[in-house]
């Protein structure tokens, strides 16, 4: 079994992948600005950590086989994720990604459709710009996850579709995934990697 460190690991995608991850064994180091609720867990270290503390990221992940970030996109560069956890000798990110950066359609990402929702452009712009730097990345072993168009609560089915830079519709036209539905998905690379260096997408 592997140690992880989950950056973000008391958000909703970043709190699945805690819980998939000691489901299956592992041990996680959680990272939260406030990681209390979890200081009583099994098999897990709470760390408080401001991410834009370049020290106390650097500290808190080293040791980890590999650190899941699942922080959001605005206001932390991504440098500011990639080169703590160099610094700290840990070799694989996988990075909780969005829907944005997708094809809607050949040369249509989502993110320039008609329909996206304004509130979620800086967010996106900001996760497409992330996943822009990853791709300059020389020695660090990357992932990049993006969830279908809706990212939501819901069952743990074991059940869906991976996909690589297109946007996954489901025969009813919509494009989802639950968080737990993801955080499987998102172990299942960690345990079996097959997306080094590549983006890649999960949905129903």
């Amino acid at each position: 079994m592997s140690h992880i460190a989950i950056i973000g690991a008391t958000g909703r995608a970043g709190g699945q992948l805690l819980e998939e991850a000691l489901r299956r064994g592992h041990t996680v180091t959680a990272i939260a600005r406030n990681s209390s609720s979890l200081s009583n867990r099994a098999g897990v270290t709470a760390k408080d950590v401001d991410i834009l503390d370049a020290a106390a990221l650097e500290n808190a992940v080293k040791g980890a086989d590999a650190v899941f970030s699942a922080a959001h996109f605005s206001g932390i560069p991504a440098k500011a994720i990639i080169e703590q956890i160099k610094q700290a000798g840990v070799k694989r990110l996988l990075v909780v990604g969005g829907a944005g950066s997708l094809f809607a359609t050949p040369n249509l990402k989502v993110i320039d459709t008609p329909n996206f929702p304004d509130e979620y452009k800086a967010e996106a712009s900001a996760g497409s710009v992330y996943l822009d730097t990853l791709r300059l990345e020389t020695t660090l072993d990357w992932t990049f996850l993006s969830p279908s168009a809706l990212f939501v609560e819901g069952e743990r089915t074991g059940k869906f579709r991976l996909g690589q830079d297109n946007l996954l519709v489901d025969e009813t036209g919509k494009s989802w995934i639950t968080f737990a539905d993801y955080a499987i998905a998102y172990l299942d690379e960690l345990e079996k990697p097959a997306h080094s260096r590549q983006r890649f997408t999960v949905g129903y």
